[in-house]
């Protein structure tokens, strides 16, 4: 596993971004461990942040893109963090785009914050995880109805690795169902390897019966 990689999993850790007990996802689904990226909360924090999702960015689509959209609320923060990681890191000025949950009928008008979404722009949406693959279906028509855009993909930072509303993982799900290429900065299998019984900062953060809980999860939720 890549250094970077490794890296992002102990900053999910030391920002409780990333934590372990019983939680219930959007999907409704009870689970283990959760992943919630409001938890970043600095400055320090946020630029860190951008640059795990601008190399993961990078890899996979490249910087020879348009504009990076956020999806509100999460989004917002992650678009501005990874655009100006791109810049930093890439030297490619990157537009970013987010859109308002309420159309906004004064001063700026639209549903959009950011840079505006034109006829032949490539775009990357950025999310924080997608667990059944449920908000890409409100995603893509806002960015869709726009103009003549081509959408590329999407990335997030966690790829939970569980089945969206088949058998498949929500990404590959994502991937047949519109045709976008999809990537994470890390999957879970990747976080399990890490930390699995091995001492961080005085604790095992996933101990034999932790385990025990992800392996039961993913035998009920695991993508076939």
């Amino acid at each position: 596993m890549e250094a970077y990689k490794q890296e992002f999993i102990e900053f999910m850790v030391d920002c409780e971004v990333l934590r372990f007990g019983d939680f219930v996802t959007k999907s409704g689904r009870k689970t283990p461990f959760f992943v919630n990226t409001g938890f970043y909360r600095t400055g320090t924090q946020l630029r860190r942040l951008g640059g795990y999702y601008a190399r993961a960015i990078q890899e996979k689509f490249g910087t020879d893109f348009d504009v990076l959209f956020g999806p509100a609320y999460k989004g917002i923060p992650l678009t501005v963090a990874a655009t100006a990681a791109i810049s930093e890191l890439y030297g490619k000025d990157i537009r970013y785009c987010s859109n308002r949950k309420e159309v906004k009928d004064h001063g700026d008008k639209g549903i959009l914050l950011g840079s505006p979404i034109s006829d032949g722009d490539q775009v990357v949406i950025i999310e924080d995880v997608t667990t059944a693959g449920t908000s890409i279906q409100e995603t893509l028509p806002i960015i869709q109805a726009q103009g003549d855009v081509n959408v590329l993909g999407l990335v997030v930072s966690v790829d939970r690795m569980e089945r969206g509303q088949g058998e498949k993982s929500a990404l590959c799900e994502i991937e047949e169902k519109y045709g976008l290429k999809t990537t994470a900065i890390v999957t879970m299998a990747e976080v399990v390897e890490h930390l699995y019984n091995r001492e961080y900062k005085g604790r095992v953060i996933i101990d034999d019966a932790m385990k025990a809980a992800i392996d039961a999860y993913y035998e009920k939720y695991g993508a076939r």
